[in-house]
């Protein structure tokens, strides 16, 4: 790993740590506050870390942001894809109920998670489903922590299955995508982003 990508990596997990204790400080409301913030800041460190910023890259985090998008409009217009919940304040500016952040979201799980995998010599369908499984058990460790914080509530707080599965299904296909296109996919800062995401919201479940 170069210099510039350590300075970024140790940058992460500094923002990380001092959320965590925000979140648990006098100033924790401002720190809730900034998620919005610490997701475009996420998304433009992994970026920096990418390779390849060809055409079809492009096409590939544009395909990311918006089908994210869209899933999570039609889950909280009908709840018919997740089951039943609502967006909190805590993420943003919102489209039709939706925060417009969760397509970054979307981006940064699905890139990371992809560029995990991509370099073991297994099927593109096995390696787009052990992917998307580190994304539904990362979202398991989300999904608490979110309703805590106001990131968006479940009916009744209660989270369904159906949520899980829909997860799974909906990045399997985006991480088809990824493990298909023809575009360099190592990245050193996913997994640094996947490790400390991971013992972010698994901290804030334990306190």
């Amino acid at each position: 790993m170069s210099l510039k990508l350590k300075r970024l990596a140790i940058f992460l997990v500094v923002v990380h740590v001092s959320g965590v204790i925000g979140f648990h400080s006098t100033f924790a409301e401002y720190f809730i506050a900034l998620t919005p913030l610490n997701l475009l800041l996420s998304a433009f460190i992994l970026l920096s870390g990418h390779q390849d910023f060809q055409p079809r890259f492009w096409l590939f985090c544009a395909t990311c942001f918006f089908t994210g998008l869209v899933v999570e409009l039609i889950g909280v217009q009908t709840g018919l894809l997740f089951g039943n919940y609502q967006y909190g304040a805590t993420l943003g500016w919102k489209i039709l109920e939706t925060p417009f952040i969760i397509g970054v979201n979307w981006f940064i799980l699905v890139y990371s998670s992809g560029s995990v995998i991509h370099h073991f010599k297994l099927p593109i369908w096995v390696k787009a489903a052990i992917s998307a499984t580190i994304m539904v058990a990362l979202d398991y460790l989300i999904e608490p922590v979110a309703m805590k914080y106001d990131f968006w509530n479940w009916q009744n707080g209660i989270i369904p299955l159906q949520n899980y599965l829909m997860w799974f299904v909906v990045a399997f296909g985006l991480l088809l995508y990824f493990h298909k296109a023809q575009f360099k996919k190592d990245n050193q800062l996913a997994i640094v982003l996947l490790l400390v995401q991971a013992a972010f919201f698994g901290i804030l479940n334990i306190y």
